[in-house]
């Protein structure tokens, strides 16, 4: 019986609008996420509710909800467009021609903060970022950054992603708290 690879060529819409204050960015989409269209729809994917208890958005919202965003100043993109189910199959070339379109996306749309919702984004972007200087072992990743991309201040959050077993629950939710704090709380 032959795999069905029928999501590979499936894109998910970008969820951003003008007068965005936070651009979430992700690595890329998983396989859930391209056969539903909604970002972060892993059925272990803990995004939607952590934006939920961080009091970023004051409802409960699901991944079918991403539409929504927009009303509380948010949007989402990915780094890299194509889905994959695990991020060791990305290319490095993709990372690059990623950053190139988000940057774009982030001159357009002029977020206050853009939020990398993961470490390894963070790291993936970082030597692509004109005048970026890594920051030395053991400076703590998460939280707001001393860059800023076209006026855009760079906040990284932990990996929401259930195969992510980096950080626990209450150390994304102070992570996003946190990103809570520096865009002034809900609209």
């Amino acid at each position: 019986m032959a795999a069905d690879y029928s999501w590979e060529a499936l894109r998910l819409k970008d969820r951003i609008k003008p007068g965005v204050r936070v651009l979430f960015v992700g690595i890329n989409p998983g396989v859930r996420s391209a056969v539903t269209g909604h970002h972060f729809a892993g059925y272990s994917n803990r995004f939607w509710k952590l934006l939920y208890e961080s009091q970023l958005v004051p409802e409960p919202i699901t991944f079918e909800d991403d539409g929504r965003l927009c009303e509380w100043g948010f949007g989402i993109t990915n780094l890299i467009a194509r889905p994959s189910p695990g991020i060791d199959v990305l290319r490095p070339l993709e990372y690059t021609e990623g950053w190139k379109v988000l940057e774009r996306k982030i001159r357009r749309f002029r977020p206050a903060v853009v939020a990398l919702v993961g470490v390894t984004v963070y790291r993936a972007i970082l030597p692509l970022i004109d005048g970026a200087v890594k920051p030395a072992p053991g400076t703590p990743v998460l939280g707001p950054q001393p860059l800023t991309v076209h006026g855009a201040r760079l906040f990284v959050l932990p990996n929401p992603s259930g195969r992510n077993a980096n950080f626990s629950h209450a150390e994304m939710l102070a992570a996003f708290r946190r990103l809570r704090q520096e865009v002034g709380g809900r609209r």
